[in-house]
């Protein structure tokens, strides 16, 4: 079974960060659509990576509802791509009695539903057409360290990305004898507009903050290698202590270190 590059992937949340250096990073034989809720930011980056003979396109869309992800399922089915990318994500520091309901419930919509939505949607001919091809085809969630452990002030968005990892994880060993590749990757603090986007007070945590082009880089690299990648080795190492640690004992620090993250207190 060949494992050369896909052909086309379909990335979520490609306006900027993480999504966009997944879109700069994969091979220019690659063709791509782009979805997202900023027009301006996807056709600038249409624009910087579109070649002749390579496909790049559009669709401004909102996964939050249903109207959007309705969209990105009917636009990736005409696309037919070998390359699942969910990586658009929302999250929000603060109290979950004092965050907006809108905001709480939208970051389950956007970090659980879109993905499990979508992914549901595309996977059987993404696997019949790599079965017909005899190549691999991939899914890749962007999940998140803060799925290792509960985080006060962020709780919602950790128990998200948890969600995301360990479907991942299922959906892995699920098609472990089928042509097709799962990976969860679980970034730490990123240059991105997270945190900002998120209302912290202040900005990530630690000096162990990576680019979003290593964190592409890197996945790249894991699909169809491992079903799990954390990105650095600071975040490795934080990963185990979380896993061998006795339940509640990292949570009183971490509830400490978060709050600071919480404007107005």
């Amino acid at each position: 079974m060949s494992r050369t590059s896909h052909r086309r992937a379909l990335i979520t949340g490609a306006s900027s960060g993480i999504g966009s250096a997944f879109a700069r990073t994969l091979p220019e034989a690659c063709d791509l659509l782009l979805t997202g809720r900023n027009a301006e930011a996807l056709e600038r980056l249409a624009g910087e990576l579109a070649r002749d003979g390579r496909a790049v396109k559009t669709l401004v869309a909102d996964l939050a509802g249903d109207k959007g992800r309705t969209a990105v399922v009917a636009a990736g089915q005409d696309f037919a791509p070998d390359l699942l990318i969910n990586n658009a994500g929302l999250g929000a520091f603060g109290r979950v009695q004092d965050n907006d309901p809108a905001v709480e419930r939208a970051m389950v919509e956007v970090n659980v539903v879109a993905p499990t939505v979508l992914t549901r949607a595309l996977l059987p001919d993404m696997l019949a057409q790599a079965r017909s091809e005899r190549r691999r085809a991939g899914v890749i969630l962007v999940a998140s360290t803060a799925a290792f452990q509960p985080l006060p002030y962020l709780s919602t968005y950790a128990a998200t990305k948890a969600f995301d990892h360990f479907y991942a994880l299922g959906l892995a060993s699920e098609l472990e004898h089928e042509p097709l590749d799962v990976l969860s990757v679980c970034p730490g603090p990123t240059e991105t507009a997270f945190f900002e986007r998120a209302g912290s007070a202040r900005g990530p945590l630690g000096p162990a903050v990576d680019r979003p082009e290593t964190v592409a880089r890197q996945a790249l690299a894991a699909l169809g290698r491992q079903d799990s990648v954390t990105i650095g080795a600071g975040n490795r190492a934080y990963r185990m202590l979380a896993k061998l640690a006795p339940d509640g004992l990292l949570r009183g620090p971490t509830r400490r270190a978060l709050r600071r993250n919480v404007k107005g207190r």
